[in-house]
């Protein structure tokens, strides 16, 4: 079942509160597929994000994610699909009150992992995999913004999920540090794991390409890769 189809929408319309965000979105994702998401700040790449994970809903169009028909998605059948989904925020969203090491197990034990060694085993797998094995007794305001990343891609990818949503992940990293993190989430892409990010910083498509869509006076279109 090698790069199968894993998101399809088609002519799909979102609106929130009676505005109309996005408009006539036709838009597919594969396995193990790279694509980045353009367009200045409120073109509604983020809103176009949580209709993936069900947090906005589709009312018009064909909307398909792994399987589940976001348009009559039922609210119970939400955090089954969520658990099957990675999310990097920019601004973190981690919990201030507690080690590297707790939000990790926190997510674990909050998706359904019982076995106190597994649990562990898999923290120090992903801390490992994002460059921050000795980092998990810290807390989050000891590290510095690259590093706080790192660990939210690290809790994003617990799960080992089939798509990872990355919603700015470089806003609020300087440049060099940006594009470290670029680097991190193509190795976990080349690992299986597709991955949408919405980004305004077109450098980064020079040098890590990808598919590209741009968000635009609420249309939606796919850029011809340069």
């Amino acid at each position: 079942m090698e790069n199968q189809t894993i998101i399809s929408y088609k002519n799909v319309e979102i609106e929130l509160q009676g505005q109309i965000i996005l408009t006539g979105i036709d838009f597919e994702l594969k396995q193990g597929e790279f694509v980045y998401l353009i367009g200045k700040v409120g073109s509604g790449k983020s809103t176009f994000l949580k209709t993936i994970y069900g947090e906005v809903e589709i009312k018009q169009g064909e909307a398909n994610v792994l399987g589940h028909d976001m348009q009559s998605i039922r609210q119970k059948d939400i955090p089954s699909l969520r658990r099957r989904l990675g999310i990097v925020f920019q601004d973190f969203q981690l919990l201030t009150d507690r080690t590297v090491y707790e939000n990790l197990k926190f997510v674990l034990k909050a998706t359904g992992w019982k076995n106190k060694m597994e649990i562990e085993n898999r923290i120090q797998e992903v801390l490992t995999q994002v460059g921050m094995e000795t980092k998990g007794y810290k807390m989050p305001n000891e590290l510095s913004g690259g590093e706080q990343q790192r660990i939210v891609i690290a809790r994003a990818i617990l799960n080992r999920p089939d798509i990872i949503l990355a919603d700015e992940p470089t806003g609020n990293l300087d440049a060099e540090t940006g594009r470290k993190i670029v680097e991190l989430l193509k190795e976990i892409c080349s690992q299986g794991s597709a991955i949408i990010m919405t980004t305004h910083n077109l450098n980064l498509l020079n040098e890590f390409p990808g598919k590209v869509y741009r968000c635009e006076q609420h249309r939606f279109n796919p850029m011809h890769n340069s």
